[in-house]
């Protein structure tokens, strides 16, 4: 494998030479690419193990197992409450046993095959260095395929990875040379991947609301005379709460949950025990695949229709997924084959059991309620309702994942993202998303009101997304883990076909009321293309004025600067003080550096270019925290900080300690070739001594920072559809919250340039 990495080469005071490896756009040979940088400083490395890349973690032992149960408390609350309305949202008679069993039948092999063999087994594989969903996979195809433009200012810090043509299968070959030259299979991807994004985010409004609703309708069997508005009142003061404890965290919140839903699992499995021996136990016969085919033939078309509700035994499905960054492989492999996946068997087998054999011919109307055990109803309601709470709780973890990854994309402006846990670096918080959540499910629970008018709006994102997931993995497949096409053609085939009559089935659903989760979902993926877009057309805009130091001021012979003469050969003056140029990629001239000396030909007499590098792990080590360069510039210096998640970097006396810093920095490097002089820590040489004098006298005088102030503007003669969508991206910039919104920088020492870029 050819590993692709932005290199820095540095030796002692030689030049400094960045190395890319560029792509095999041709699969035949890896390009190399040279760009020059004069730029002088320390000694760093960078190789496939690049610390700044984003890394997996992983868990063993106890830390596994405490790993695992608390991704019971998050990620089954969805797929494990759904014994509250599948054979309800399936049927609309009492069913015979024939069709009983034979819908009995479909769940146990979707759950096996859907979420047994494809999700833990295969698809749980396919992370982007720990992460899951739909756009980790797109992710994951990006490092290992050129099919997508990135972001300049974290370019550097995605580990790129790449096979050599001789090392890959011809077919798999062949598919990747497909997408990297054809715009088209390009754009489609890239929408795939955003739509599955959007999906699931959709479902996520609906989730709550279904899941809540579900068991707060079991009160009407206790007490039938309850009224639809009590119901709906006490599930949306319910959400509000569930929304409300949010900020706690996913760790704290999960460890919470976990007992819930594990009690909920175990009492599901034990009322399928009992109902199976004392009820029916021949409906065990739905495990023979003979019984799920002979329903869809002997019902033809309605039993093809009723896929649709049959569908919602493995909602949430996609959450499993989606919440993988939270916790891991092997724990949620754990949690699923040793307590969700046996536990929800034995609840529909039992529920059909009892449904069987009901006199009523109404026990299907609400099957798990009328299906418990003798004097168990007051307990099953309490640990249903607390179980549907929690239920929600899997699609609002997952909404935090995936909305971290579009950022992450720059498919999305950023928002604030709180990391709740220092062991487990996946698990996220957004306050703003956490609310709209909130409004969005409120909404929906009160306006749809009950649980059948719900179901025919819920599942259809998820099986879109399940199908999109089958076509993602299969690239996946053939373009990183290189297997043989034959099988991955067989292998596609099979959850293909599945997912695709389970597609078919709940389109029907479209004009009941799924029509609202493909609008949201439309709406949701409208908005993160626009983004993304509008991005794009910023990067290649601020392109134009990324540029070495050297291409842009020189030193005259008298050692005054001057800029060069194609920005107008007007000499720079210099006055006292430190100046603080805060810097978004960190490898060229600070744009707002250059506005800065082409409006005022002035500069601080000590200049530091300032850049942030946040990486995906709780703290930085301070002897690992700061790289500093020397650039072509006399006393001007490029700063980088490495920081973590939980790392305070902006604080009220950043000056002093980059300056403190930057003089351990010259005290510890040896002079310029040809300066003269020998230096070290105790004896430093005349010129490291005035460097260091340089430092103290500009930090005494004065410390500004100065940040940049962009504004967009749309390039004349551009088309009125462009104008229509740029509008919209600049709007969205400008009402956005900038990256700069939580440091706390010192108002009084702060300066904004403002310039205007046209795009």
């Amino acid at each position: 494998m050819a590993y692709l990495s932005s290199q820095r080469l540095q030796f002692g005071d030689e030049t400094q030479i960045s190395q890319t490896d560029a792509l095999d756009r041709s699969g035949s040979e890896l390009e190399k690419h040279w760009t020059n940088d004069v730029e002088v400083g320390q000694v760093t490395s960078a190789d496939a193990e690049d610390p700044d890349c984003k890394k997996k973690q992983e868990h063993r032992g106890w830390v596994l197992l405490w790993l695992a149960y608390q991704s019971v408390g998050v990620i089954y609350g969805d797929i494990g409450t759904s014994p509250l309305y599948v054979y309800s949202s399936t049927f609309t008679s009492q069913p015979s046993w024939d069709d009983l069993v034979g819908a009995l039948s479909i769940i146990i092999w979707s759950l096996t095959l859907i979420v047994t063999v494809k999700y833990v087994f295969i698809v749980l594989r396919a992370d982007d260095d720990g992460e899951g969903g739909t756009f980790a996979l797109y992710s994951l195809l990006a490092r290992y395929a050129n099919i997508v433009r990135r972001d300049p200012n974290v370019a550097g810090t995605v580990k790129m990875e790449r096979y050599l043509t001789s090392e890959m299968k011809p077919v798999g070959k062949n598919v990747r040379s497909f997408i990297e030259h054809s715009r088209v299979a390009r754009t489609v991807l890239k929408v795939i991947g955003v739509l599955g994004v959007s999906m699931v985010m959709a479902d996520g409004v609906l989730t709550p609301a279904q899941s809540v609703l579900g068991a707060i309708q079991g009160i009407s069997v206790v007490s039938p005379g309850i009224s639809t508005a009590t119901i709906v009142g006490s599930s949306c003061a319910i959400l509000v709460v569930l929304f409300a404890v949010q900020p706690f965290g996913t760790h704290r919140i999960a460890s919470a949950w976990a007992p819930i839903v594990i009690v909920w699992l175990l009492f599901n499995f034990c009322s399928g025990v009992y109902n199976l021996a004392k009820y029916d136990y021949t409906v065990l016969k739905a495990f023979s695949p003979f019984f799920a085919g002979s329903y869809l033939v002997r019902n033809k078309k309605q039993g093809w229709r009723s896929l649709g509700g049959l569908l919602l035994a493995f909602t949430g499905v996609e959450a499993m997924f989606a919440d993988l960054g939270a916790f891991s492989r092997h724990s949620i492999n754990l949690s699923w084959l040793c307590l969700a996946y046996p536990c929800l068997l034995m609840a529909y087998i039992g529920q059909a059991a009892f449904i069987s054999q009901d006199a009523t011919g109404t026990a299907y109307t609400n099957p798990f309620f009328n299906t418990v055990p003798p004097h168990t109803i007051w307990f099953a309601l309490i640990i249903a309702i607390l179980a549907a709470i929690v239920a929600s709780q899997a699609m609002i973890t997952s909404s935090f994942q995936l909305l971290a990854q579009i950022m992450r994309m720059s498919y999305f402006p950023h928002i604030k993202t709180v990391h709740t846990s220092k062991r487990f670096h996946g698990q996220l918080y957004m306050p703003l998303a956490n609310w709209l959540l909130m409004i969005g499910t409120v909404i929906v629970t009160a306006v749809y009101n009950n649980t059948t008018s719900l179901g025919n709006a819920y599942g259809v994102c998820v099986i879109f997304v399940t199908f999109i997931t089958t076509c993602m993995v299969t690239l996946v497949a053939l373009i990183i883990w290189r297997i043989n096409f034959l099988i991955v053609l067989f292998v596609f085939l099979v959850f293909a076909c599945l997912d695709g009559v389970y597609v078919s089935s709940v389109l029907t659903k479209v004009p009941q009321g799924a029509w609202f989760t493909l609008m949201l979902a439309f709406i949701l993926s409208t908005l993160f293309i626009l983004w993304r877009y509008g991005k794009e057309q910023q990067w290649s805009a601020e392109g134009e004025d990324r540029f070495q130091p050297s291409h842009f001021v020189v030193a005259a012979e008298n050692g005054d600067l001057r800029l060069t003469a194609d920005f107008g050969g007007k000499q720079v003056y210099t006055v006292p003080g430190l100046g603080i140029f805060f810097d978004k990629v960190g490898d060229m001239v600070p744009i707002v550096f250059s506005q800065f000396l082409r409006k005022f030909c002035t500069r601080q007499e000590v200049t530091v270019f300032f850049h942030m590098r946040p990486l995906s792990i709780p703290s930085v080590p301070l002897s690992e925290r700061y790289i500093i360069q020397r650039t072509s510039i006399p006393s001007c210096y490029r700063f980088t900080v490495r920081h973590g998640y939980a790392d305070e970097v902006a604080t009220p006396d950043m000056g002093r300690v980059i300056i403190e810093t930057l003089k351990k920095y010259v005290s510890s490097t040896k002079p310029l070739a040809g300066s003269g002089g020998t230096s070290s820590l105790f004896n430093p040489s005349p010129q490291v001594r005035a460097e260091l004098e340089a430092l103290t006298r500009s930090f005494d005088a004065q410390t500004v920072y100065i940040v940049g102030k962009e504004q967009m503007k749309i390039r004349k003669g551009s088309n009125i559809f462009r104008k229509l969508l740029l509008a919209a991206f600049i709007w969205m910039r400008e009402n956005s919250r900038t990256k700069l919104a939580d440091m706390p920088i010192p108002t009084d020492s702060l300066v904004e340039v403002g310039f205007v870029k046209e795009i």
